[in-house]
């Protein structure tokens, strides 16, 4: 339960990433209370998954996820670049977030 627990956290991660970038330095209301809402859900759910997970591992894999879903925000809504290279450095993260769960 806790690594799926983690899991949402880290999408709520990227949730508040991407409110915190619609908010416009919080000056519109509904992207700054998504913002409050998922960083508070984040924030909860990470520590309940640390509770059975280690801090390091737990800590890395949240904020993988998190890095991964907002790069891939980016570029998906965006419009940031998609290059060979940005992929081939989010499968590295990813590989890294997985060689991290599967040797806990």
């Amino acid at each position: 339960m806790a690594w799926l627990v983690l899991l949402v956290s880290g999408v709520l991660e990227t949730v508040w990433v991407a409110s915190l970038s619609r908010s416009e330095g919080f000056s519109r209301f509904v992207p700054s209370l998504v913002f409050v809402v998922a960083l508070g859900l984040s924030m909860v759910g990470l520590a309940y998954a640390l509770r059975e997970i280690p801090v390091g591992t737990g800590y890395a894999v949240w904020v993988g996820i998190g890095a991964v879903g907002t790069v891939l925000y980016g570029m998906a809504v965006l419009g940031e670049p998609v290059t060979v290279m940005r992929l081939l450095c989010l499968g590295a993260v990813v590989g890294g977030v997985a060689g991290l769960k599967f040797l806990h």
